[in-house]
């Protein structure tokens, strides 16, 4: 049962995130439609015209809430082993809880090396 609440949890944030991005994108591309010829808006001064600068922004944004959510994580992970008595299955659950955290930071990292890789190589 805990395994298909997590599988559900982890698919809702996937769809969630899924949404997110391209309103986003449908933001900006409004955003850039409305600035045309207005050089006066605090909004149409900062607003970036490069398309790639935008998708970046958003995917470090992402990778930015996904490695704090891994540093809660392992917090979480740290007050269970304290907190486990002793208690061999509220120990393992804090063991793996902990490694996954640990893992999540690793991904969003590497996530994160290979965006800015790709945009610095060919988004010239």
């Amino acid at each position: 049962m805990k395994k298909l609440l997590n599988a559900i949890l982890i698919l809702g944030a996937v769809i969630g995130i899924s949404f997110a991005v391209p309103a986003t994108t449908y933001a900006a591309s409004v955003i850039a439609e409305q600035c045309q010829g207005d050089t006066e808006s605090r909004v149409c001064k900062n607003q970036n015209s490069d398309p790639n600068a935008l998708i970046k922004t958003i995917v470090n944004v992402l990778l930015y809430i996904v490695g704090a959510i891994s540093v809660v994580m392992l917090i979480v992970g740290g007050l269970l082993y304290a907190t486990s008595a002793g208690d061999s299955g509220r120990v393992t659950t804090a063991k793996n809880t902990v490694m996954y955290a640990i893992v999540g930071l690793i991904v969003s990292f590497v996530a994160f090396a290979i965006v800015q890789f790709v945009f610095n190589t060919f988004a010239k």
